[in-house]
């Protein structure tokens, strides 16, 4: 499935609508280059969930866990993530295997440990579209025909 929006208003209330629908054990792997709007996305997605806190992108933790909401967000950014081993050294499989759900950027660094079964999401600019301009591919959904 492909949508698209035109600003970040939009980004930020697609993410919104998947973490209202976001069910416990869902693993969503979020992709895209530096600056196309994965924290927006996140925020919006947070925000779905129920949790009113700030949100960023962990990039130097690696791993922010969000309990304030519905069930436990688990917010994973692994681009620095040196070597795999370092995921263990977190605990990440609390969270892939817990009661919550889980967000992961930068995924592709660690497609070895996922689960087969995730939730990819791929965002990407088109500036010939406009520089709000996203093209945001969602694979793996469950079908519940309300997006």
């Amino acid at each position: 499935m492909v949508i698209e929006t035109r600003s970040p208003e939009e980004t930020f209330a697609l993410g919104e609508k998947l973490g209202r629908e976001a069910k416990p054990g869902q693993i969503y792997t979020l992709n895209g280059d530096l600056g196309t709007g994965k924290t927006v996305f996140t925020q919006g997605f947070a925000s779905g969930l129920g949790i009113t806190e700030p949100v960023n992108s962990p990039t130097f933790t690696i791993l922010q866990v969000y309990e304030e909401g519905r069930m436990p967000f688990c917010h994973f950014d692994v681009y620095r993530i040196g070597d795999v081993e370092e995921m263990d050294e977190i605990g990440y499989e609390d969270c892939f295997y817990g009661e919550g759900v889980c967000l992961i950027e930068w995924a592709e660094l660690i497609e070895e440990i996922l689960p087969e079964k995730v939730i990819v999401v791929t965002i990407e600019k088109d500036l010939e579209q406009g520089f709000d301009y996203r093209k945001i591919t969602l694979e793996g959904l469950p079908e519940t025909g309300t997006l």
